[in-house]
């Protein structure tokens, strides 16, 4: 195996972005829905309309030439190449910290947060806020290589992402992350390999406590509602991705209006909005997103994360001082009595007033404001 760090620039090529445009206007269209909400899943009338913007108006490369503006590099680990953007701070002492992404998100979720977390003093912040920022492509997302073998879950990412570090020459970090970044950065927390000092999540998993259920208070309730809800009517998703991955792939990878479907269905129903995804998010913003995953044929591989650590979401013991930043509309929350039954070390805890599922992206002042208050106590 190689410890190099190989310099990378991302490069789609004309003839893949003809390709996308072609397979659009060739769209064989299902038929409209019998509701009048989005209750069956994405409206026909709006993705039509997302997909029509995508193939006439959208503009890959002005995305590539900011995602290029900043350093990419590839390195192996395990047989497994990994992608990750590595942006320092113009502050030589600033904290290494690895930035993880979810599904059905990439490093497109970070855009705007980069500059103030890398260089605060030009917004607003302290030289003390600064990050040196390291933002890898979970392994089968983005320009990470795919795993042509099993056993590449959320504990082997952990590792890897702590090789990463080290590779990269920072032997001491922290580390954030929501969704499957979450899950990541608490096994970096869990493993404690000695060079990640703290971590930070925007989505603490932790079931409710016995004691909990008997006297839940009023944020418990709402969890609890929110929880069986999501059980119910939104995890159709995971179940599929958990279970056959390969099977859901061949029409992700191959009908771009189906890949687009099936991740813009997301952006509506974990955002913070007022009843449309746009509230929220941009159609670029969303199509940035998209795009790596049309362009990479992940929709497969992406998905097998389900299928390897599904199961291993909520289990384990971090002892390692962590910080939470719990948003109103993220699909798993959790009460503070929760987690401490499983981040035994919290030492910052916040509950905001705005924001769903995809916190940096949705609010990135405020993502960033998290960040930099957690940091500074833990």
């Amino acid at each position: 195996m190689s410890d190099a760090i190989r310099p990378f620039t991302i490069s789609v090529s004309d003839d893949e972005i003809a390709d996308l445009r072609d397979r659009l206007a060739r769209t064989r269209w299902v038929d409209p829905e019998p509701v009048d909400d989005w209750s069956q899943g994405i409206p026909l009338t709006y993705t039509q309309e997302l997909c029509a913007y995508w193939a006439d108006r959208y503009d890959w490369r002005r995305f590539e030439a900011e995602l290029n503006a900043y350093d990419h590099l590839l390195t192996e680990i395990d047989g497994v190449d990994i992608h990750a953007m590595h942006i320092r701070s113009p502050h030589e002492d600033a904290t290494p910290m690895v930035l993880t992404h979810g599904w059905p998100g990439s490093v497109s979720e970070f855009m705007g947060v980069i500059d103030p977390l890398t260089n605060p003093t030009a917004h607003g912040g302290s030289a003390d806020d600064a990050f040196h920022l390291v933002i890898p492509s979970l392994p089968g997302y983005g320009w990470s290589g795919k795993p042509a073998e099993t056993g590449k879950g959320v504990a082997w990412i952990a590792e890897a992402w702590n090789t990463l570090m080290v590779r990269l020459g920072y032997d001491s970090y922290v580390a954030q992350g929501g969704d499957w970044g979450g899950a990541v950065t608490t096994y970096i927390g869990m493993q404690n390999l000695g060079n990640a000092r703290a971590i930070h999540t925007n989505m603490p998993v932790a079931g409710p406590t016995p004691e909990s259920l008997e006297n839940p208070t009023e944020q418990e309730v709402g969890a609890l509602e929110a929880l069986g809800h999501y059980d119910k009517w939104d995890s159709g998703y995971s179940k599929q991705q958990s279970t056959r991955p390969q099977t859901l792939g061949y029409g992700l990878v191959d009908s771009a209006a189906g890949q687009a479907a099936w991740i813009a269905e997301k952006m509506w129903a974990w955002t913070d909005n007022d009843g449309h995804p746009e509230d929220a998010l941009t159609k670029d913003q969303m199509l940035d997103n998209i795009s790596i995953y049309w362009f990479t044929g992940s929709g497969a591989s992406s998905a097998r994360l389900y299928w390897e650590s599904f199961a291993d979401f909520g289990s384990g013991t971090v002892e390692v001082p962590t910080g939470c930043s719990i948003f109103p509309k993220e699909i798993i929350r959790c009460s503070r009595r929760w987690a401490e039954k499983r981040y035994t070390n919290i030492g910052y805890w916040n509950e905001l007033d705005a924001g769903g599922h995809f916190a940096a992206w949705e609010q990135p002042e405020v993502f960033v404001n998290e960040v930099r208050a957690a940091f500074r106590i833990l």
